[in-house]
């Protein structure tokens, strides 16, 4: 087997592999020099200094028994002849490949990136690299971007103390991912902490200073920067797929199953992967979720390891979760489905509030603001909204032909699990209870056969719970509840040891971007 891609969703691809019994020869192809770590923490303790880099790392058994390949970025792949191009025209062959490159940095055109005050984040280096820039300079450090990951790092940025703006085609920020009364929440919140903004705008020109860096806006302000953060999105990492004869549209397309269409013996997993999630209408998208890079990490192996006939679709509810100054930020579905939004817990004289998004009818989304065990209560609801609709396999390319003596089947499992859906995340032994446990009821509907269920009516509040105030032994209660649906557990981050002697505590964070976001782990 060989694993293309060395972060979180090669790794808990491969880890899924020995789990099923499978003995052979593990190879992991990593672009980075370094083994997966815990990329959430970049935009936050890293940039700060909280964290030191090297405390980053996942815990690796030695069982797993992969040879890792660092700093070799995959450059082409063969399909015919089950190859993968390495540099200097080395080539690996496979019988089975799962492909978890992730994705790039979006560049901004325009951008001078060529001058070193200028950075994206997406790797250990890219924060390090950040975090001496700011060390070194003096004067105001501008984000580009209002998404999760520029406002992160705004937040981060102010909180050591130094001037941060941000800049925004959007009138508010995070808009698109929690609504527009989280979103205009959490805008007035960065405003009210000192964080410059200017929403709305374009960049018209950039003008390099010895000093600093000009940045001149639609608006017609002018913000002279020390150091520039570039946070517009990423791109899928397909680049060295082109030739291979694979669908490279936004990412790389695959089957409900994660099997990559058009590839014999290949699954993908994580941000690069593009499918379509049968439980919501079965349209071909990517989801760039910590937790998604998890549990389709796992589940392309096990299909990998099946194979095509006998897999089973891969129909997670995405989750997701933010923190800045603070706030709690956590969201569960496909906030991009929806055509309408309404609120669904009751006023509680605060600003915890939760937002639905709705379709046809139907619940596809919410976000919690500082509302967790509310999100609980109301979770299940994503489930039951919407079932699992299985499509045509013709909807499907046909698969390649491959010649009789290149197919060499790949050895099943030693002991194939007994009642998969019983075992797929049930909980193991010490540390890994509750693992991969997906989020309440998500067991029963994974891939039931779904009955005619109750369409979503529109947003009656009296159709859900309302938010209550509870004591504080209930709020630890769904504390925990809520570490379970949606936090992996503490045997997963490293712990933060307080520079002022208080408590340790666990860094668990999850979210957009391939690990972007977090939030804490229960008190």
């Amino acid at each position: 087997m060989v694993i293309v891609g060395g972060g979180l969703a090669g790794l808990r691809a491969g880890e899924r592999l020995r789990e099923l019994g499978f003995n052979g020869e593990l190879m992991i192809l990593s672009a980075e020099r370094h083994k997966p770590y815990h990329r959430p923490a970049l935009s936050k303790e890293v940039i700060t200094g909280e964290l030191n880099p090297r405390e980053l790392g996942f815990k690796i058994s030695d069982e797993m028994g992969a040879t890792w390949r660092l700093g070799v970025p995959a450059e082409s792949l063969d399909t015919g002849r089950r190859m993968v191009g390495l540099p200097g025209g080395e080539e690996v062959r496979y019988d089975g490949l799962i492909i978890a490159t992730g994705v790039e940095s979006r560049h901004m055109p325009g951008a001078p990136r060529q001058d070193e005050r200028v950075h994206v984040l997406r790797t250990v280096d890219d924060a390090i690299a950040i975090r001496n820039s700011i060390a070194t300079t003096q004067g105001l450090v501008v984000v580009i971007g209002g998404g999760l990951i520029g406002c992160e790092i705004a937040a981060s940025v102010r909180g050591m103390g130094r001037d941060v703006a941000i800049i925004n085609r959007s009138n508010t920020l995070l808009g698109g991912a929690t609504g527009k009364v989280i979103g205009d929440y959490v805008t007035d919140t960065h405003r009210a902490k000192g964080t410059r903004l200017a929403l709305g705008v374009k960049i018209l020109h950039w003008m390099r200073q010895a000093n600093g860096i000009a940045i001149h806006l639609s608006d017609g302000q002018v913000l002279f920067a020390a150091v520039v953060v570039l946070a517009v999105g990423s791109v899928p990492s397909v680049s060295w797929l082109r030739g291979s004869g694979l669908v490279l549209e936004d990412g790389l397309m695959c089957e409900p199953s994660t099997h990559v269409v058009g590839g014999t013996d290949i699954v993908a997993a994580g941000d690069v992967a593009r499918w379509p999630n049968l439980r919501f209408g079965g349209v071909q998208r990517r989801v760039e979720h910590w937790l998604n890079a998890v549990e389709m990490g796992r589940a392309a192996a096990e299909n990998l390891l099946v194979g095509r006939d006998s897999s089973r679709p891969y129909t997670p509810v995405p989750r997701f979760w933010t923190e800045q100054y603070g706030m709690r930020i956590q969201g569960a579905g496909l906030a991009s489905l929806a055509t309408d939004t309404t609120t669904l817990s009751q006023p509680t004289g605060d600003h915890r509030t939760i937002t639905g998004f709705i379709k046809d009818g139907k619940l596809v989304a919410m976000v919690a603001l500082d509302s967790p065990g509310a999100l609980i209560r109301l979770s299940p609801q994503l489930f039951k909204q919407n079932g699992i609709t299985r499509p045509e396999r013709t909807q499907f390319a046909p698969q390649p032909q491959v010649a009789q003596e290149q197919q060499v089947p790949i050895t099943p499992p030693v002991q194939q699990p007994v009642a998969e859906e019983q075992t797929r995340y049930a909980p193991q032994p010490a540390a890994e209870q509750t693992r991969y446990a997906p989020p309440p009821a998500a067991e029963q509907t994974r891939y039931a056969p779904q009955q005619s269920e109750p369409q979503y009516q529109a947003p009656a509040a009296a159709q859900f719970e309302p938010e209550i105030d509870v004591d504080p032994a209930q709020e630890r209660e769904l504390e925990a509840a809520m570490a379970e649906a949606f936090l992996p557990t503490r045997s997963q981050g490293p712990t933060i040891r307080s520079r002022s002697g208080g408590q340790p505590r666990l860094l668990v964070r999850s979210g957009g971007g391939g690990g972007r976001s977090g939030a804490r782990p229960p008190r």
